[in-house]
Parts: structure tokens; C-alpha cells; sequence
């Protein structure tokens, strides 16, 4: 069965800054703040949440089912995905927007600056969940404020299980509307960052949180991964990468193995233990959707 990705598909244009962001930025002048940064590196990728996390699910072997908008420069991202087998039958195409844009600047020390521009994406809310039966497992990921809403609504009422994963939307949503989330959703993944905003608006630590849904999960960069289950927490180790080259992507590239373990129903830690590996590799490529997976991880036994 297939596994629903809602989310956004945007274009990603990545910059690399030699230097870094801290050195630039005077902490004191920050009510005045005018600073440009001299980018010699760039490049243009595919990219959004529901691309990214898809794109990982495919290459794990999964059967991702995307759900999401483009606009009319949007051809080159559906013929990409059909290429690559990934199904495009829910995404919609708004002639009179863009596709969503994220231009992404990162330091020398992987510190990132992102400015975003919604475009197709503000109106994911006109495609509904499908109920036909062929969906096992959905993840709620970035996208409209309004499709993030309903998507989580629609899928609860269709029983269908689903991680909610707020990444850079949580700050859209208050304390109240982000605790519903938590009571909609089958388990829970957000960075550390993310972690720390979501118990400050919720009012609920990790451990409250993993009482309200089956798991959540708080990814830690180089540190590995918290695994939160029934008010308890285990780390995951983190996989040492071969380099470090690109960590746009990575925390999708998690995401798309999580997805993976959990449609075959492995254990939490199993489905984070892959996730460090997938997100490795990931991050020793350029671009959220450039690398590709060992034959070893294309497999249906947990990662040990």
C-alpha cells in the first residue's frame, strides 16, 4: 500500500557562504540589521518537504503517494517524479501560481539561512485526503497553514495513522492548535530546535508528549536521535557520514525512513537507527535529492 506524504514541493536554490554567519552578524545591531553575503557557490535542486521525504521513501523502496501543489512551472518537477516511479496523482497543478520557492544560504558550519516563498503551496488545502483504501500511513509535513489543519483532521477521521511533523510550520500554530495536532497524530518527529518550541507552546515536556501519541522522535544533527515511547527515552547513536558536504534534506531524508520502518511495522528505534543512516548519507551529497541508497538498506530486515 501506499504511504501519503503531505507536504510542499518547492525549488530550492542553495548558496554556500565561505564564512560564517556569527562573524557577520553583530548581536548588538540586530535592530539595524543590513548584511550581504557573497554566495561563489550555488545551485538550483528539487526540493519541498513532500518531495524530499518521498524521494527517500522511493529509494528505500517504499511506495510514496504525494499530496501537494505546484504551479505552472511545476512540468519539470511532475516529470521528474514520474521517472523515478513516485505516483503524481495528488498533486495539483494552479496555473496561476508558482511553485513554491526556497532559497537556502548555508555557512561553513552547516548554519542555515532560509527565505521561502509559499506560492502553490498556500492553497494545499483544495486537495483532500483520499479514503479509497489504498493508503496505510501518512505524514503530515510543512506545508499550508490550512492544509496542515485539515489534512490532520481528514486523516484522523479516516483512521488512517500519520506523523506529525511540523518542521519550520510550527510557528504558524499556537499552543492549543499544536497539542490538537498531538492528539490527532500516531506518533510525533521534530528536530531539537522544534522540540524545544513545541514543549514551550504546548506546555507538555517530550515525556508528556510520547504519553499522547505511540512515539516521538527528536532528532539530534551529529548527535543521533531521542526516541520517546510511553513516557521513556532511549538515543539512538548517530552514523558517521564519509563527509559533510550539504545538510539541506537530511532531517527529510530521516523522515522518508521512519515512514519506511513504520509501514512495516518495526520498532521505533529500528525505524530511527535507519533514519541515521539515510540522513548520512544524505548529507555527504549536494542537494536534498542527489544521493542514493546501498542495496543493503533496500531491505525489509531492520538496520542492527
Amino acid at each position: 500500500m501506499a504511504v501519503l506524504v503531505c507536504g510542499s514541493l518547492a525549488y530550492d536554490t542553495i548558496m554556500g557562504f565561505e564564512g560564517r554567519f556569527a562573524e557577520q552578524i553583530l548581536p548588538d545591531q540586530l535592530h539595524i540589521l543590513n548584511v550581504s553575503f557573497l554566495v561563489p557557490a550555488l545551485r538550483r535542486d528539487f526540493g519541498g518537504c513532500a518531495g524530499n521525504i518521498a524521494y527517500s521513501l522511493k529509494m528505500l523502496g517504499g511506495e510514496p503517494l504525494p499530496m501537494a501543489t505546484v504551479g505552472a512551472d511545476g512540468a519539470d518537477y511532475l516529470a521528474r517524479f514520474e521517472a523515478l516511479g513516485i505516483c503524481c496523482d495528488q498533486i495539483r497543478v494552479l496555473p496561476d501560481n508558482y511553485t513554491a520557492l526556497a532559497m537556502i544560504m548555508t555557512d561553513r558550519d552547516n548554519n542555515q539561512i532560509t527565505a521561502f516563498h509559499p506560492g502553490a503551496m498556500a492553497l494545499a488545502h483544495r486537495t483532500t485526503v483520499p479514503v479509497d483504501g489504498r493508503v496505510s500511513l501518512a505524514i503530515v509535513a510543512p506545508d499550508g497553514r490550512q492544509a496542515m489543519l485539515e489534512h490532520a483532521e481528514q486523516l484522523h477521521r479516516a483512521g488512517i495513522p500519520f506523523v506529525f511533523d511540523p518542521g519550520q510550520g510550527l510557528p504558524m500554530f499556537n499552543g492549543e492548535e499544536l497539542r490538537h495536532f498531538v492528539e490527532l497524530a500516531t506518533w510525533v518527529t521534530v528536530n531539537d530546535y522544534e522540540g524545544k518550541m513545541l514543549c514551550d507552546r504546548t506546555g507538555l515536556e517530550p515525556a508528556e508528549l510520547s504519553l499522547r501519541v505511540k512515539g516521538m522522535f527528536i532528532t539530534l544533527g551529529s548527535e543521533g536521535c531521542e526516541v520517546w515511547e510511553g513516557g521513556n527515552r532511549r538515543m539512538v547513536e548517530p552514523v558517521a557520514p564519509e563527509r559533510v558536504l550539504d545538510p539541506t534534506g537530511c532531517g527529510d531524508a530521516w523522515r522518508g525512513a521512519l515512514l519506511f520502518g513504520l509501514e512495516r511495522g518495526w520498532s521505533l528505534v529500528e525505524c530511527a537507527r535507519l533514519g541515521n543512516q539515510v540522513g548520512a548519507l544524505k548529507i555527504a551529497q549536494r542537494g536534498p535529492q542527489n544521493y542514493a541508497i546501498p542495496d543493503a538498506l533496500r531491505s525489509s530486515v531492520p538496520p542492527t
